[in-house]
């Protein structure tokens, strides 16, 4: 029996649906459903007020980056393509090649690990749309933006290039009022005052968005669980998941809507798809939509009539194609063109419940051959603080010492990293020219 014979690209979407269908859904599809567009560009995703995304080398401090595996498309449609492939091994088609017809009782299993691979492959594809949409309702800094690196560059897919949304619905908590304060901190008031903001606007929402580290916080805060007790004065009571969760929604009108399926990035690190330390407060409703494009797997495809291409869902095309040697070599790859678009954006509100660095400052001015100094405080305390100037010719730091070099401007950087992931805090600084 020949590989082509049972490796072709409807098996393989086929096997990845039945896979999938064992899995925890993805999330963001509630917010962002899937759709597709034949031609798609940058020119037809839009933010809040119809207005287009901007895409632009990223300036934002420790963006999550996804890799283009074939670069951005910038002087068109500017729209990233994802591409991965792998290839049939020679063991594995040896082994089909032993197989006599397919009731032979071995081809389940000399499929099986081909499956494994492609499955893995196919299901790298919906992670990209996931990731892209999480980025959005979590933000960075309280800018909807979307991390992309295409040959070797950093851009940001920046949904909020005029800063408005950043400005009006987004708070970052300090001090006290963090949550990992469990004793001071006032989740239910910060909440409620997250609703009531959008209220004002007009917006209606009813659920609110988190991984299970920072419910974690909840379950530990007194606010919380004075409230459940002032509910059942006369008994003890035990503060569980469900009187956490019932409390929130009885003093917020919010609905928890816990999430914690994880990812594995490009370089093999585990990560969560909605970040610790983050809620989104958010309606049930639609917020924009994953929009897919058409890869030059599917376009081959139309045009041609013995291609072996097959659709996995609404946008990942897989390919199988056969070199025929010898040996004969059999590849597999799946590939897709996506960007999601935020036309509701207006009805979200994001909170920043716990920084990991916090500076004493956000604007210094020093002058040339002068130093300042800055003071990072990490949660939990002590971890250990990587400091950077933007700009060495203007200002430098070590250890906090900011030094002044030259009349100018440069941003003073502060990074810890905690639990896989990377924090930062930073401080505008002035030089000023030596007197």
């Amino acid at each position: 029996m020949l590989v082509n014979e049972v490796v072709n690209s409807k098996s393989i979407a086929l096997a990845a649906t039945k896979e999938a269908s064992n899995d925890i859904p993805y999330l963001g599809l509630q917010w962002f459903p899937e759709e597709k567009k034949t031609g798609l560009d940058l020119k037809w995703i839009k933010t809040h007020k119809g207005l287009p995304v901007s895409l632009a080398p990223s300036n934002f401090d420790a963006l999550p980056t996804i890799r283009a595996r074939e670069g951005l498309k910038t002087e068109k449609t500017q729209m990233a393509f994802f591409r991965e492939s792998m290839i049939v091994t020679e063991e594995d088609a040896q082994e089909i090649d032993r197989i006599k017809d397919e009731n032979d009782p071995y081809l389940t299993n000399a499929l099986q690990s081909i499956y494994d691979d492609t499955n893995t492959l196919v299901r790298g594809g919906e992670v990209v749309p996931e990731r892209m949409r999480m980025a959005l309702l979590s933000t960075v800094n309280g800018h909807p933006v979307i991390g992309i690196e295409s040959d070797g560059v950093k851009y940001a897919y920046d949904y909020d290039p005029t800063g408005e949304y950043a400005r009006t619905h987004y708070a970052k908590l300090s001090g006290n009022s963090m949550w990992s304060d469990t004793v001071n901190s006032k989740p239910l008031t910060d909440l409620n005052n997250a609703r009531k903001a959008l209220k004002k606007k007009g917006r209606i929402v009813t659920h609110v968005l988190m991984n299970s580290n920072t419910f974690q916080y909840l379950l530990e805060n007194a606010q919380v669980r004075n409230a459940i007790l002032a509910q059942n004065a006369t008994a003890t009571v035990e503060v569980t998941d469900e009187n956490v969760i019932s409390i929130v929604k009885n003093r917020t009108k919010l609905t928890i809507v816990p999430y914690d399926k994880m990812f594995a990035d490009e370089a093999g690190n585990e990560h969560y798809f909605y970040p610790n330390d983050k809620v989104t407060v958010l309606p049930a409703t639609k917020l924009g939509k994953t929009w897919f494009g058409t890869t030059p797997e599917e376009r081959t495809a139309r045009q041609v009539a013995d291609v072996d291409v097959a659709m996995y869902g609404k946008g990942i095309a897989v390919a199988v194609k056969t070199e025929y040697g010898p040996p004969a070599i059999t590849s597999v790859t799946a590939s897709e063109i996506t960007l999601p678009s935020y036309e509701e954006m207006d009805s979200t509100f994001v909170l920043e419940v716990v920084q990991r660095v916090v500076l004493d400052k956000s604007t210094a001015t020093v002058e040339a051959e002068a130093t300042t100094s800055l003071t990072a405080t990490t949660v939990p305390s002590g971890g250990t603080v990587t400091w950077k100037s933007s700009d060495t010719t203007k200002a430098t730091v070590s250890n906090g010492t900011v030094t002044g070099v030259a009349a100018g401007t440069a941003t003073i950087t502060a990074t810890v990293e905690y639990d896989g992931e990377v924090y930062t805090a930073s401080c505008e600084v002035t030089v000023t020219a030596k007197q």
